[in-house]
């Protein structure tokens, strides 16, 4: 059955996925993206994009502000981003504090003013490493709140928790969608890096797919 869903949607491979999964599913999709002050907007501007090509509601929410509250990560501050494998222990420097958790509050709240049931978004089992607010207890325990936070409850839902960034990709690639529309690199410049983690790990999901990313890297 047709539902309002809200997809938390950065622009990255991994919400790309996920937006797609839910409008395969049938649902009436509200894309909802975070300005929270990233490095770069070219995440941003590719989430723009290709809700606009799909005529998908889209909001882009300057959030920027919780950055007085918030520091310490080299996606927000002036830190260099690690090089290397996403699960080194170096990339812990990419985390921003408690970002999960605020984004789904506003997102929940969005939903609950639209009359949706649900909200997704895109956590893996290769976050599991260094992210905390990707975990299975967190989102567990996130949909256990937000079935009780408003009068109408409100589902948390990641569709690919339990699954690697390579079936991710899989499945994206089943359904047929162009990654060419993505951006993941944590730098923000012309061309991807191919050296930070983030990279990396893309990179590594489509060798193991044997298909090429259509990115260009330096």
């Amino acid at each position: 059955m047709t539902q309002k869903v809200v997809v938390i949607y950065s622009g990255g491979m991994d919400s790309f996925t996920v937006l797609h999964n839910a409008i395969h599913a049938g649902h009436q999709v509200y894309a909802l993206s975070f300005n929270y002050g990233q490095r770069h907007v070219k995440e941003l501007k590719c989430a723009e994009q290709v809700c606009q090509e799909l005529h998908i509601n889209h909001k882009i929410v300057d959030i920027t502000a919780i950055n007085q509250l918030i520091s310490g990560s080299s996606l927000t501050s002036d830190i260099d981003v690690p090089e290397g494998h996403y699960a080194a222990d170096t990339m812990k420097s990419t985390i921003v504090p408690n970002r999960n958790m605020i984004l789904l509050s506003l997102a929940v709240g969005y939903a609950d003013s639209l009359g949706a049931r649900a909200v997704y978004y895109g956590a893996h089992s290769g976050d599991h490493f260094i992210y905390p607010d990707c975990r299975p207890e967190f989102v567990e325990k996130m949909n256990d709140v937000c079935q009780i936070a408003n009068y109408q409850p409100v589902d948390i839902v990641s569709p690919y928790l339990y699954q690697t960034k390579i079936e991710i990709l899989r499945d994206g690639l089943a359904m047929g969608l162009d990654y060419s529309k993505t951006w993941t690199c944590y730098n923000g410049r012309e061309h991807a890096c191919g050296k930070c983690g983030s990279c990396q790990e893309r990179l590594e999901a489509f060798a193991l797919n044997h298909t090429s990313d259509p990115l260009v890297y330096e």
